[in-house]
């Protein structure tokens, strides 16, 4: 068994009796450079935080809910709150009142921490709803610990004891799933969960003492928390981005990480600008990239079986190393040895791509229910299209519907307060039901290939699973986001929208104005996607071809509710919103 502590209530004491003054987070300053915090800082802050924890009355299995966005002081508060005893209850900062109430409520928080005073404002309006909250408290209150004005009403020692007191059958969070349709529900998770899907991936993703993770993922969810003691745990330093969305490309340069975490849509950008770049090379420019790629592709073959290329193959990727694959990897900040993407399907010309410029990029699977994870593409173990094999103690089948089942110690004990949903998803010999389509093949590679919920049955009985024309479409580079819709209707149509910036790019090459109308009502742009649903539409059966499609004049986003925070498609909200459009597609017959 990996070493590690025997639960996170003793995380901050056992990290910093390892690694002393070495850096363990790394964070912008106010004056706008980097400074770093050392494991024995990080510690003393934790000490203070759970201090002032317990001074506020928080007792052993007291709910703390965070609302903030990943920062330090998320992870100060983090693992203070589980060294007093209490459970930590994530809140997304983009979370709308409705949701923000019915998490505080349903959890039965007793402390909130806000991450600044418009945020712990967003909570005052509710308070009648919430009876069990009895503090509201602002994380950045200029002390650089949180509650270190509450920390003298209680000791180190009393903190300790309480850490030192907790097992592995403990609460440790409880974790609102995004909630693609009615309201989230929490998911528990103990603090042997955690322990669990840590083993599992010790020896899959490895750190060392000068490592660095860049982390803008929100710690809201649970892979970011995930990576973030995966990180600590061996003494690697964990860099968390500055704030704004739009920085974080000019900060992976700065900060050089060995490691990223990231949903797909980082990736695709990046294969989007160098085929932007391509297509403004000239008419042999597209063409030029593509054999990169596939010279890129054949040295990686043969560099996974531990041999190096030669003869033509050697040239060839040496031309493509200079003018493309170092300045790709530069992006990323040149010193990449492991990136990881999940939550969503990522388009398989990215991941050859990527793999080409040698950027080693895993694809991976799990839910909240499965603390995190289930199965892995590893070095050595690696198939293109798949989400990999299970990790070590999980185990993985498919039922006789499609299905795919997941069993281990890291599947979750079940739904706060809701024994019915538990009972739902979880049968008597610990098999979770994920709700997810997928198959294995004879090797155990797992692909997944949508939710089985979001099946489309149209009039005539013909089953379409979305999720497939959705990643396809996604790979068009004007494609911002693809929305298959056909239930109970005659045949399929899309809802599309545009990425911005592709289109933007393509407008001033060709000389293009938009007008008042904007993008989505040009012919122009209509051809361009017209070309990636022909696409689409070449490769598939005949019932599942996109018969019409409409663009939208705006793109999906958090804080309007089309996704969740992690990117997924929130479908009931869009298929409400845009009942117009859909409507109209089908009355053009």
């Amino acid at each position: 068994m990996p070493e590690r502590p025997r639960t996170l209530a003793l995380f901050a004491e056992w990290t910093a009796d390892r690694y002393g003054a070495g850096p363990a987070l790394r964070h912008r300053a106010p004056e706008g450079g980097w400074t770093d915090v050392g494991y024995d800082r990080l510690r003393e802050t934790v000490r203070t935080t759970g201090r002032g924890l317990i001074a506020l009355g928080v007792r052993p299995g007291d709910r703390v809910a965070v609302l903030a966005g990943t920062r330090p002081e998320w992870t100060y508060v983090h693992l203070a709150a589980l060294a007093a005893g209490a459970v930590v209850v994530p809140v997304y900062p983009t979370a709308g009142e409705d949701e923000l109430a019915w998490v505080l409520a349903d959890s039965g928080a007793t402390v909130a921490v806000a991450e600044d005073a418009e945020r712990a404002a967003r909570i005052a309006p509710l308070r009648a709803r919430l009876p069990e909250l009895r503090h509201v408290v602002v994380m950045d209150d200029g002390t650089g610990a949180p509650l270190a004005g509450a920390a003298a009403g209680a000791t180190v020692d009393d903190l300790l004891a309480r850490a030192e007191q907790r097992t592995e059958t403990d609460l440790c969070g409880i974790i609102y799933t995004s909630g693609t349709t009615g309201l989230p529900k929490g998911c528990c998770l103990t603090h042997g969960n955690l322990a669990a899907a840590h083993d599992a991936t010790a020896g899959i993703i490895t750190y060392d003492p000068g490592d660095t993770t860049y982390l803008y993922l929100p710690l809201a969810h649970l892979l970011a928390q995930l990576v973030q003691f995966g990180t600590l745990l061996r003494g690697a330093t964990l860099c968390y981005y500055g704030g704004r969305t739009e920085d974080i490309v000019t900060e992976l340069a700065e900060v050089r990480p060995t490691h990223l975490p990231s949903v797909p849509r980082l990736f695709e950008k990046v294969h989007a600008m160098a085929l932007s770049l391509a297509g403004a090379a000239g008419p042999d420019g597209p063409a030029r990239l593509a054999a990169d790629v596939r010279a890129g592709l054949g040295a990686a073959v043969l560099r996974e079986r531990g041999e190096e290329p030669d003869g033509p193959l050697r040239a060839a990727w040496q031309a493509a190393e200079d003018r493309l694959f170092a300045p790709v990897r530069a992006v990323f900040g040149g010193r990449l040895r492991w990136a990881l993407t999940g939550a969503a399907p990522i388009a398989p010309g990215t991941l050859d791509f990527l793999r080409a410029c040698g950027i080693p990029l895993h694809e991976g699977y799990g839910m909240t229910e499965t603390s995190g994870v289930v199965t892995l593409n590893r070095p050595g173990a690696f198939r293109p299209g798949t989400v990999g094999r299970p990790v070590p103690g999980c185990e993985v089948r498919v039922a006789p519907d499609g299905e795919i089942l997941a069993r281990g110690p890291g599947v979750f004990p079940g739904y706060h307060g809701d024994p019915a949903a538990t009972a739902a998803v979880l049968d008597a010999d610990g098999w979770l039901r994920s709700g997810d389509l997928g198959s294995l093949d004879d090797d155990g590679f797992l692909t997944v290939t949508g939710r089985k919920k979001d099946i489309i049955i149209t009039s005539s009985g013909k089953n379409i699973t979305p999720a497939l024309a959705e990643s396809a479409l996604r790979q068009s580079r004007w494609i911002s986001h693809a929305v298959l819709v056909g239930d109970r209707r005659p045949y399929p149509v899309a809802l599309l929208t545009l990425d911005a910036g592709e289109i933007a790019g393509w407008a001033a090459r060709e000389g293009v104005g938009f007008g008042a109308e904007g993008p989505a009502r040009h012919p122009g742009v209509r051809r361009l996607c017209q070309e990636a649903v022909d696409a689409v539409n070449a490769r598939s059966a005949g019932p599942a071809r996109i018969r019409a499609f409409a663009i939208l004049p705006g793109d999906f986003g958090v804080e309007s509710g089309e996704l969740t925070p992690t990117l997924k498609l929130r479908r009931s909200i869009i298929l409400e919103r845009h009942s117009r459009e859909i409507d109209a597609l089908y009355e053009q017959g």
